[in-house]
Parts: C-alpha cells; sequence; structure tokens
C-alpha cells in the first residue's frame, strides 16, 4: 500500500500534466482552435 506522501505526488503530477494538455489543445475553447482546411469547390 502506498503512503499518504506519494499518493499526493501521483495526483499533483496527474493535474499538472492534466493542465499542460489542455492548454496545447486549447481547453475547449472553439476560438482558440485552429481553423479546419476549407475545401476548394472552384476547379
Amino acid at each position: 500500500m502506498e503512503s499518504t506522501g506519494d499518493f499526493v505526488k501521483k495526483v499533483q503530477d496527474t493535474q499538472q500534466k492534466d493542465e499542460k494538455n489542455r492548454q496545447r489543445q486549447g481547453g475547449g475553447q472553439m476560438q482558440r482552435k485552429l481553423p479546419g482546411k476549407q475545401h476548394s469547390y472552384d476547379k
């Protein structure tokens, strides 16, 4: 069984990774998301 200190470290590490991923992925904010590629219809 892991100690309380180890558990807290693991939880904090997971939270830091989640925060970095949210910042990199845009955090669910649509205005920060890059626009998708639009298809050209006049060929």
